[in-house]
């Protein structure tokens, strides 16, 4: 298990560091000139000179590239600015902005609560749901519940995030005014209280949700009906365990490896940022900075929302690899 994790481990810095040149020089391929965007209305030849030293934009991509990871892998950071104006730029150093020279660092730190409320309210909800309605449809296969989960599982699917957010935000806060308009300052639980902080999240709990619980119905209720037909789960029988026992222990314990798998995915990205419903219900967070830095070409946010939703992609992975071992007997880490 050790020599495991170490390899893992290896494997993450790799990826992570291709990531990151990927996209640093994606950027640099685009015919944006970053320090036009920087100066602005005051554009000269001389503001333009001085933007492209102080930012480094005259070195080499290679050198540039350099520099940047230097700030992120070296533990004092890395100096920024042009000689008589330099600054520190403390661990982890993601740069500062283009737009309005804030530290990228801070914008993630004050983006990443709302995205982390958002992603791990709604995983609850569609893990818990959609987990629940596959396992009984699988358990009554063929009968009027096992249709009307596949029927329900089919119209989330089908259904746009987007049209569902906006059906729910109509109705329940324009229409019937059950739930006042969304208030980034609501977002704060410890701050707000939990009333108005469930409030504020509710609605895009469900929408999130009920795209990704119409998925793990499907996929546990065919793990299900597959696992319940397995060698293992006859012989369960024929020792005489209950019913309960042969279902819960060894029929979804197995069926939920595949699902462990997904929902790692899933959440892990969900960490970078759920951009349409952030942006459905004003919610400002990772999905929103990163589309802002997209628009305004905006190369440190850029990377450092890339970079930082990438490693929540790869850590699930690896925590995924490793719940294995303790979800399915048969599984075994070397």
């Amino acid at each position: 298990m050790g020599r495991y994790l170490i390899r893992r481990l290896l494997q993450t810095v790799v990826i992570l560091l291709v990531i990151s040149a990927i996209t640093f020089f994606l950027f640099w391929a685009t015919p944006a000139n970053p320090a036009l965007l920087i100066c602005g209305k005051d554009c000269n030849t001389e503001t333009v000179a001085q933007v492209n030293a102080t930012y480094g934009f005259d070195d080499p991509l290679i050198v540039q590239y350099g520099t940047y990871m230097q700030g992120l892998l070296s533990p004092g950071g890395r100096t920024i600015g042009s000689e008589g104006s330099e600054r520190e730029c403390p661990w982890p150093c993601f740069g500062e902005s283009y737009q309005n020279g804030i530290p990228v660092w801070d914008s993630i730190s004050d983006a990443f609560p709302a995205t982390l409320w958002l992603a791990t309210g709604a995983a609850v909800l569609w893990l818990f749901f959609g987990v629940m309605l596959g396992l009984i449809a699988a358990l009554r296969k063929g009968k009027l519940i096992d249709k009307l989960s596949v029927g329900i599982a089919l119209f989330g699917v089908s259904f746009p995030t987007i049209v569902f957010g906006y059906l729910l935000l109509f109705l329940f806060i324009v229409k019937l005014q059950w739930i006042p308009f969304p208030d980034t300052a609501n977002a704060a639980l410890f701050t707000v209280g939990p009333v108005k902080w469930l409030q504020f999240y509710i609605l895009p709990w469900i929408t999130l949700a009920l795209v990704f619980a119409a998925l793990y119905t499907r996929l546990t209720r065919a793990n299900m009906i597959d696992t319940m037909n397995e060698d293992y789960i006859r012989t369960a029988r024929a020792k005489g365990l209950s019913e309960r026992t042969v279902v819960f222990k060894h029929g979804l314990r197995s069926a939920l490896t595949p699902i462990v798998t997904i929902f790692g995915l899933d959440l892990g990205g969900l960490l970078g940022g759920a951009v349409i419903t952030e942006q459905i219900f004003s919610i400002t967070g990772l999905g929103k900075l990163a589309i802002d830095s997209v628009l305004g070409n905006d190369l440190p946010a850029i990377m450092g929302v890339v970079l930082f939703a990438a490693i929540f992609v790869v850590v699930a992975n690896i925590v995924v690899d490793v719940l294995y071992a303790f979800i399915d007997p048969r599984v075994r880490l070397s």
